[in-house]
């Protein structure tokens, strides 16, 4: 039996609960399912979704710290902390004093971890249309329009 039918097995009948009508549950799920795809495509890149998000924002110009990194992913410290170490013991990032604030460090790709992302990212973005095969275009858009504002309230 395939994981997506044992899946589909144990879970027959629960579709009907009132849970599939909490919105907090249903983000977690899509979530779930969406980062175990992207965990499966990114295995070929020796990565998964977290550490990829953080290669991700390495490779950005904005060279940011490792406390911005663990604010902006949601993520304890400590786990940034892991995920980097992991990020360059492969060489693919390298950790600098941050000129904003000498006793902070940032993190920065190096051009191994810039070809290694440019290389995942296809397979990111291919694992997200799987995710996503349900929806069209317009809806995807919505969609990201949507969690944007979730993921990113804004403060008054």
């Amino acid at each position: 039996m395939t994981p997506a039918a044992a899946s589909e097995t144990s879970t027959a009948g629960l579709d009907a609960s009132p849970l599939v009508d909490d919105l907090g549950f249903l983000l977690a799920r899509a979530s779930a399912t969406t980062q175990s795809r992207g965990n499966a495509a990114l295995a070929d890149h020796a990565l998964r979704v977290r550490s990829y998000s953080v290669l991700a924002l390495a490779v950005s110009e904005q060279h940011p710290s490792q406390r911005e990194l663990a604010d902006f992913l949601r993520l304890d410290p400590s786990q940034v902390v892991a995920l980097i170490d992991d990020l360059e013991k492969s060489g693919l990032v390298v950790r600098e004093s941050d000129p904003r604030d000498r006793r902070a460090n940032v993190v920065v790709a190096t051009p191994a971890g810039r070809s290694a992302y440019t290389a995942a990212r296809a397979s990111a973005r291919e694992a997200e249309q799987q995710s996503l095969q349900a929806l069209n275009a317009a809806e995807r858009a919505e969609l990201a329009r949507l969690l944007r504002i979730v993921a990113f309230p804004t403060e008054s």
